[in-house]
C-alpha cells in the first residue's frame, strides 16, 4: 500500500518540462493579473516605489463605495489601468484603476445563491484579441468579455455534469475560490459539502474558449488508477471530498499544477472509507496540460479532524545544502510548514511518520502514525489545557471550558474525535487558511497569518448508517466565551516569518487587536478570525488587514509596524498591488463585520479603499 511518496515519473515528460522552462517567460511579479496576484500564489509584488523609508505617508487615493451592508471577501485584479472588483450585490465591475470611477458593472442571474466571491480569474489571447473573465455561480462555468462586461454568448459549463455520477444527487459542487488559468485552459477545483453523500472532489480542467472538458484528476482513484487500494472498491462511488475548496499554484515555467486537498467526506467519522484516502489531504503536483499525476505527498492519512490544506502551496527557491532548491512550501491548518524539491517532490528536511492515538469510536481505525515535518518549526500552538485558559473568561465560562478540557480526550494534534468529546488545537478554523500566506520568492521568505482557535469535537450518533453500528456526525464548536473572545489565552492571530533557506522563525508577533480590549489597554491580544492574506513587495513591507478595521504595513526583515490606518470597515480577501501611470497602489476590500457578536456586530459600511504616495 502506498501512503505517501513520490512518484511515478514519466521519463518522456522530463526532457520536454525542461525544454519549456527554459523557454518559457519568468513570472516578473510587476502586475496583479490573478488571484493572489500571479498564477503562482506568491501573493508578492516586486514594485517598490512604496518602501520602508516612506511607506508611512501613505494616504487613501480613491475609494469605491459597495454600499449594500452585506460582507464581502473579493481579491481584486488589476490588469492594465483596469481593476475588476465584485460590488453591489456580488455584480462584478471594472474600474479605472487609477481613479476608482466605474467603468461597467455586470449583474450575475437573479437567482445567484453562490458564486467565485473570493476572486475571479482573467484569460487573453496571445494577441490580446480575446480577453475573458472567468467565474462561476449556481455551479456554472461562465465568462465574460473582459472589456466590456458581457457575457460571452454560448459559453456556460454545468459543474456537476462529468463527475461520474448522478448530477441531481449534489447539493454542492462549486468552489468559492477562484481556480487557475494556464495557457488556454481553466482549472478548477470544487467545495463538496462536508457531509454523507457529497460529490467527489476531482481536479477539472476546461478550455477557455469553448467550455470543453479536456482533463478530469481523480481525487478518489477509480479501478485501476494509483491510490485505489487506499480505500474500500467502492469509494469512488460513493464516497465524496477529497476536494481543491481553496487555493491552487502554478509553475508556468514547467507547467507544474501544484493542488492541496481537503479531507474525505464525512469529515469527522469515517468508517465508510476506511484506509489511508489518498489523495485526500494531499498535496498533488499534476502535469498542468494533462492532468498526469508526477508526484504527491500526504499530509494526513485517514482524515477524521477536517484538517484540509486551504492555503495555495508557495513556489520560491531556497539556498538548502549549498545548492540553489525551486521549492514549494504548503502551510496547514495543523500550524505546519512541510517543504519539497518543486520537481522531485521530495522534502528538504525529514519528515517523521509518529506514533497516534487509537480511536475509540465504533468501527472507526484511526491511522497510526501521521506525518510530522522536524523542520521548520510549527507557526501555531498545537495543545489546550486548562493552563492555556484566557485571563479574561468570566467566572462562569472559566469553569464550563475547565469541565470541557478535563473530561475529553486531549492527548495531542491527532487524537481521533470521541463521543465524550476530543480537544481540538489548533481546531479545524486554526492555522493557516485560504489566502493566508505570502513569500518573497527569490529570498526564501515565507509569511504566515494564522489563528489559534480551540474546538471541541463532541460526536453524536444519527440514523441512517452508512456501514453498520450507526452513523455518526460532530456536533463541534469552536470553544468562545459568552462575549465573543476565545477561551485559550492571546495571542488569537500570529504574522509569523520564515527564512526556508535556514527552515527557522525569523520572527513572530501578534497581529491585529479586539477594540474592546485594545479600550482597556489590552493591545497585542491579536485579532479574532482573520480573513486577509499578507501581501510582500519588493520594497521590503509586508501589508495586511485585520477585523478590528485596520491596515498594517510591517518591516519584513524586523516585524515593526511602520504604519497603520483605520477604515469604516474590517478588512477580508486579499489586498491588490499595482502601478498605473507611474504610482504605484495598494487596494484592500473593507467590506466585514467588526462586532464579535451578532449584538455587537456594526453594520457594513463597505468599500474598496486604495492608498498611495502622496503627489
Amino acid at each position: 500500500m502506498v501512503l505517501f511518496g513520490n512518484p511515478m515519473m514519466n521519463s518522456r515528460l522530463i526532457p520536454i518540462m525542461i525544454a519549456a522552462a527554459l523557454a518559457a517567460p519568468g513570472q516578473d511579479h510587476l502586475a496583479w493579473k490573478d488571484y493572489g496576484g500571479s498564477a503562482d500564489s506568491a501573493q508578492y509584488s516586486a514594485l517598490k516605489q512604496i518602501d520602508r523609508g516612506n511607506v508611512s505617508k501613505l494616504k487613501p487615493a480613491w475609494t469605491y463605495k459597495i454600499g449594500d451592508g452585506k460582507r464581502y471577501v473579493f481579491s481584486p485584479l488589476v490588469v492594465d489601468s483596469t481593476m475588476y472588483v465584485m460590488g453591489k450585490n456580488n455584480a462584478i465591475v471594472a474600474l479605472d484603476a487609477a481613479s476608482g470611477k466605474e467603468i461597467w458593472s455586470y449583474d450575475p442571474p437573479a437567482d445567484t445563491k453562490v458564486i467565485t466571491n473570493r476572486g475571479i480569474n482573467y484569460w487573453e489571447s496571445k494577441d490580446r484579441r480575446e480577453r475573458r473573465l472567468l467565474f462561476a455561480s449556481n455551479h456554472a462555468l461562465r465568462a465574460l468579455d473582459a472589456r466590456t462586461g458581457k457575457a460571452i454568448e454560448g459559453f456556460e459549463v454545468d459543474l456537476k455534469q462529468d463527475l461520474g455520477r448522478d448530477p441531481k444527487s449534489f447539493t454542492l459542487v462549486q468552489s468559492t475560490t477562484p481556480g487557475r488559468v494556464f495557457e488556454d485552459l481553466i482549472i478548477l477545483g470544487s467545495a463538496t459539502n462536508q457531509g454523507y453523500g457529497s460529490a467527489p472532489g476531482d481536479i477539472r480542467a476546461y478550455n477557455v474558449r469553448t467550455g470543453k472538458l479536456v482533463w478530469s484528476f481523480h481525487t478518489i482513484p477509480h479501478p485501476g488508477e494509483f491510490g485505489y487500494e487506499t480505500w474500500p472498491k467502492d469509494a469512488w462511488q460513493n464516497v465524496g471530498g477529497a476536494n481543491v475548496w481553496g487555493e491552487m499554484s502554478i509553475d508556468e515555467k514547467r507547467g507544474i499544477l501544484f493542488a492541496p486537498t481537503a479531507s474525505a467526506k464525512y469529515n469527522f467519522y469515517g468508517v465508510d472509507r476506511a484506509g489511508a484516502n489518498l489523495f485526500g489531504d494531499s498535496l498533488l503536483a499534476l502535469d498542468a496540460r494533462t492532468g498526469k499525476r508526477m508526484w504527491h505527498y500526504q499530509m494526513v492519512h485517514h482524515d477524521i479532524w477536517d484538517y484540509d490544506d486551504a492555503t495555495a502551496p508557495k513556489l520560491l527557491t531556497v539556498k538548502h545544502d549549498g545548492k540553489n532548491v525551486d521549492a514549494v512550501a504548503q502551510v496547514s491548518k495543523q500550524g505546519y510548514v512541510f517543504v519539497f524539491d518543486r520537481v522531485t517532490g521530495k522534502p528538504l528536511w525529514p519528515i517523521e511518520e509518529r506514533a497516534m492515538p487509537a480511536s475509540d469510536m465504533p468501527g472507526e481505525k484511526a491511522w497510526t502514525t501521521q506525518p510530522v515535518p522536524t523542520v521548520p518549526p510549527p507557526f501555531a500552538r498545537q495543545t489546550f489545557t486548562v493552563d492555556d485558559l484566557s485571563p479574561f473568561l468570566s467566572t462562569e465560562d472559566r469553569a464550563k471550558f475547565r469541565d470541557q478540557i478535563l473530561s475529553a480526550r486531549n492527548e495531542g494534534l491527532f487524537t481521533p474525535p470521541a463521543k465524550r468529546g476530543t480537544i481540538q488545537m489548533p481546531g479545524n478554523n486554526g492555522g493557516a487558511n485560504w489566502g493566508g500566506a505570502a513569500v518573497d520568492p527569490g529570498k526564501g521568505t515565507l509569511v504566515v497569518v494564522s489563528k489559534d482557535l480551540p474546538c471541541l469535537l463532541l460526536m453524536e450518533g444519527k440514523k441512517g448508517d452508512p456501514v453498520e453500528g450507526g452513523r455518526y456526525e460532530s456536533g463541534f464548536g469552536f470553544m468562545i466565551a459568552s462575549d465573543g473572545l476565545s477561551a485559550i489565552k492571546p495571542p488569537w492571530t500570529s504574522l509569523t516569518v520564515y527564512d526556508l533557506n535556514e527552515g527557522t522563525i525569523t520572527w513572530k508577533i501578534p497581529l491585529g487587536e479586539v477594540p474592546e480590549l485594545a479600550a482597556k489597554g489590552f493591545k497585542n491580544t491579536g485579532t479574532h478570525y482573520p480573513k486577509v492574506g499578507p501581501v510582500v513587495t519588493a520594497g521590503g513591507l509586508i501589508f495586511t488587514g485585520t477585523r478590528d478595521k485596520k491596515v498594517r504595513a510591517f518591516d519584513i526583515a524586523t516585524g515593526k509596524m511602520l504604519w497603520e490606518y483605520e477604515l469604516d470597515a474590517a478588512l477580508e480577501g486579499i489586498p491588490a498591488v499595482y502601478e498605473v501611470g507611474g504610482t504605484q497602489y495598494i487596494v484592500f476590500c473593507a467590506s466585514a463585520q467588526v462586532g464579535l457578536t451578532p449584538a455587537k456586530a456594526e453594520v457594513i459600511r463597505g468599500a474598496y479603499v486604495a492608498f498611495a504616495l502622496p503627489k
